[in-house]
């Protein structure tokens, strides 16, 4: 006898797991109940008998009737005599905190499309010390400053409706202090209509890469040079096109080799304080890069997320100061030296390609973060910015001549580097060969995190970069000492590993 399709229904929902800790009536039952709750058994709508149901699914009767018990007692079914079990016409209030519904599904019930390349290469750690890749030192933030300003824009009545969905422009006020600022400090000539305020650095490169970039596009990068950035440009294109670097920064004569043979969209670069190396774009060479750009037609992304922190002259103005064709975008952060969460970011272009990205930035970020804003922009007008760059900058001084007195005198026979003008990191390369992974994981185990992101290596050179600004004095001391103490291991390794050949 074929069955019903009410009987159909109901055997098709329950999946026994014998392996499982969990009573076979039990499964039964948080089936059949995840099933009311989902609508697929409406209230009223007759059920199986025990035994029916039993020989669907394969277990005994009993079993079956354990279960209905369980669901008549919490009040999902009604048991009618002469007629059988019914869905309750009237069901219980979802209890959930002793709900016996199972846990939330770990894995989907379909496929997407998932990506190698964004991987995240962050770490975490339990170590005492770490190195990061040049981090500012939050504990010189001004937090008294901070905390008056924002709680001041909390408070006041004409901010409140900025709470609300606001405008994906941002702070209007935040924006004309950012603009004096920058025309003030880095020679710009710009209007709030050349400006877009963004999350991040990586945020505004997501940005331009998905209004720029096609799949078709070659986009050439510094090699060696800013990962995150790399990934979101391979998201867009796998024509990805690398140039070297050296103490000028990027050679500019291997680009125009690049331009000769291939259609360049864009070229990125980190004009100062090259990340990772630490190198400035020499004058000549930029000059050489903008004639480049104007001769074949190519964009320049210029990230200039390091620029406040120089410590012996002041830097080269950026290359957006002497752009006249309109191919220069410009990148940068406010707020780095103060806090991270203070941070934000801003994209510098002409007014038509501005006004297409704030179409793209209204669709990822509708509001922004406009009392953070508020608070940036009270903190330039009132110049407690500039003071605080001011002290920041003679204590990240002092703690970069340290950091290279440390590094000559503990670990001249292994490295060499050249003291950076800026910026916030040393570029260290090694004399001879040093196997990277090894000496991350064994200054691991002496207490000293060293994330892979800072570690550089392949057949041409083997190199790391690492920060100073997050560092007291002690603390500079004890990241070199153990750094120290784990080569000197590798090196004993070694040593016994070529005696014994």
């Amino acid at each position: 006898m074929k069955d019903s399709p009410v009987n159909s229904l109901v055997s098709s929902i329950i999946e026994i797991d014998r392996n499982s800790s969990i009573a076979i009536y039990i499964q039964i039952a948080n089936h059949i109940e995840k099933a009311i709750q989902q609508g697929i058994l409406i209230p009223g709508q007759k059920i199986p008998g025990a035994r029916t149901l039993a020989s669907q699914i394969g277990t005994h009767r009993n079993t079956v009737t354990a279960a209905y018990e369980e669901l008549y007692t919490q009040g999902w079914i009604e048991i009618k005599a002469n007629k059988g079990a019914f869905i309750a016409t009237v069901l219980p209030q979802i209890n959930l905190e002793h709900s016996t519904t199972q846990h939330y599904p770990s894995h989907t019930g379909f496929h997407f499309k998932t990506s190698v390349l964004l991987e995240s290469v962050y770490e975490s750690t339990s170590c005492e010390f770490i190195f990061t890749d040049g981090t500012p030192d939050i504990r010189l933030t001004q937090i008294n400053d901070l905390s008056r300003l924002y709680s001041a824009n909390m408070k006041r009545t004409s901010n409140r409706r900025k709470m609300n969905y606001y405008s994906q422009e941002g702070s209007q006020y935040f924006k004309q202090n950012l603009c004096t600022y920058l025309n003030t400090s880095r020679g710009l000539n710009i209007s709030i209509d050349n400006m877009l305020i963004t999350r991040s650095i990586e945020m505004s490169l997501f940005i331009i890469s998905e209004i720029i970039i096609e799949p078709d596009h070659y986009v050439v990068v510094p090699n060696p040079g800013y990962f995150a950035a790399n990934m979101v440009f391979h998201k867009n294109t796998k024509n990805i096109l690398t140039i070297p670097v050296d103490e000028q920064g990027m050679k500019i004569d291997e680009l125009e080799r690049l331009c000769e043979k291939y259609p360049i969209r864009m070229v990125y670069t980190i004009p100062q304080n090259q990340y990772p190396t630490t190198s400035n774009l020499s004058a000549a060479r930029r000059m050489q890069l903008l004639h480049l750009a104007q001769e074949y037609r190519f964009i320049i992304i210029e990230d200039n997320h390091d620029y406040d922190f120089h410590y012996e002259n002041n830097p080269l103005l950026p290359l957006s100061t002497i752009d006249k064709s309109g191919m220069v975008i410009y990148l940068g952060s406010f707020g780095k030296s103060l806090a991270p969460g203070f941070r934000t970011g801003f994209i510098i272009a002409p007014e038509n390609l501005i006004r297409e990205m704030k179409k793209f930035l209204g669709i990822i970020d509708r509001q922004g973060d406009v009392l953070m804003e508020q608070a940036l922009g009270e903190l330039i007008e009132e110049g407690a910015i500039q003071r605080h760059l001011k002290r920041s900058i003679k204590i990240y001084k002092e703690r970069r001549d340290l950091m290279a007195s440390l590094l000559e005198k503990e670990l001249e026979e292994w490295i060499q580097f050249q003291k950076p003008t800026g910026g916030l990191a040393f570029w260290i390369t090694f004399k001879k060969s040093v196997n990277l992974m090894q000496l991350k994981r064994q200054s691991a185990h002496y207490g000293l995190f060293i994330p892979r992101t800072l570690l550089y290596q392949n057949i041409h050179f083997t190199a790391m970069r690492i920060g100073f600004g997050h560092l007291n004095e002690n603390e500079m001391y004890q990241n070199i000492s153990l750094l120290k103490k784990a080569l000197l291991k590798l090196n004993k390794e070694e040593t016994s590993t070529l005696k014994m050949n």
